[in-house]
């Protein structure tokens, strides 16, 4: 039975989350190390026979910070020309094939190297928190702040941002509640089930002719609140979820129904995917070394 899927992917390393800064309005780039873990994530986890399979995708959600849009570029998804809505950041990275198992003999050769058609949307439903006085400021800073001051410990999740203001859709407002992050990721959340999963879930498998599965690309609280929906959980109580710069998580549903949304934890390990994804990584730093 057909099952859709949600894939969020956090932006690969920047400065500020490699030393716990805060990062919302602020558009920082990526680190050289940050581009060389998404080439890899995408070497591991995109192509034919991987995770996301980039013909499967039927809609792709971009936020409208840089770093997320330059975290795309990098996964080698084969946007067709001009699927990108806005002028790239740099070099695009190749489409990567994955692989696929013969029917005669169940070998096991290179996928082909076929892109996505999803459409690429860049939305402020994706943007991450704004984060107010705390932007660009450590929890650490923050709590030595709030001591000083006589305050009691900050829970973003149960207080919000103290001083942030953003804009949603055409009304100015502000975006840094746990209530309002609910509101815009609920609406995101319902879009998507409307438009590209209630025509697919339950099907028999094969039988579903149009792509189902969505990509979002975007930030590490607004995706950790994103999951926390998607499954009805109150985010003012703290999701508990953990995902990494460059991280990816996977969201579905149980018995194949819309009614019963679920977290995939995981699947099994495919250690020759992450080995080919080292040895392809380490012949490009060869090639790169001897030009």
């Amino acid at each position: 039975m057909t099952t859709p899927r949600v894939f969020i992917l956090r932006h690969g390393e920047t400065e500020w989350s490699l030393n716990g800064r805060h990062t919302g309005t602020s558009d920082i780039p990526l680190t050289p190390n940050g581009e060389k873990r998404i080439l890899a994530t995408g070497r591991a986890l995109v192509g034919e026979g991987r995770l996301i399979i980039p013909r499967n995708l039927a809609h792709i959600y971009v936020s409208p910070r840089k770093r997320a849009q330059r975290t795309l570029e990098l996964l080698g998804l084969g946007c067709k020309p001009g699927g990108i809505p806005w002028q790239a950041h740099g070099e695009l990275a190749a489409t990567n094939c994955g692989e696929k198992t013969t029917e005669k003999g169940g070998s096991v050769e290179a996928g082909h190297a076929e892109g996505t058609e999803a459409v690429v949307e860049v939305t402020e439903a994706v943007r991450e928190w704004d984060y107010g006085e705390y932007e660009g400021v450590t929890s650490k800073e923050i709590a030595e702040r709030r001591r000083e001051a006589g305050e009691g410990q900050w829970d973003i999740w149960r207080d919000g941002c103290p001083g942030g203001h953003g804009i949603w859709l055409t009304e100015v407002g502000e975006s840094r509640s746990p209530a309002q992050i609910t509101a815009r990721l609920d609406a995101l959340i319902a879009d998507i089930r409307s438009r590209f999963h209630s025509h697919a879930i339950g099907k028999p498998k094969g039988s579903v002719k149009e792509p189902y599965d969505v990509l979002v690309v975007a930030h590490g609280h607004i995706l950790r609140a994103f999951a926390g929906r998607w499954i009805a959980k109150n985010i003012a109580d703290n999701p508990s979820l953990i995902l990494d710069a460059g991280g990816v998580g996977t969201l579905s549903y149980e018995h194949h129904s819309l009614d019963e949304p679920a977290i995939l934890l995981g699947g099994a390990f495919m250690s020759d995917v992450v080995e080919s994804a080292k040895e392809e990584g380490e012949k490009d730093g060869e090639g790169k070394a001897g030009s």
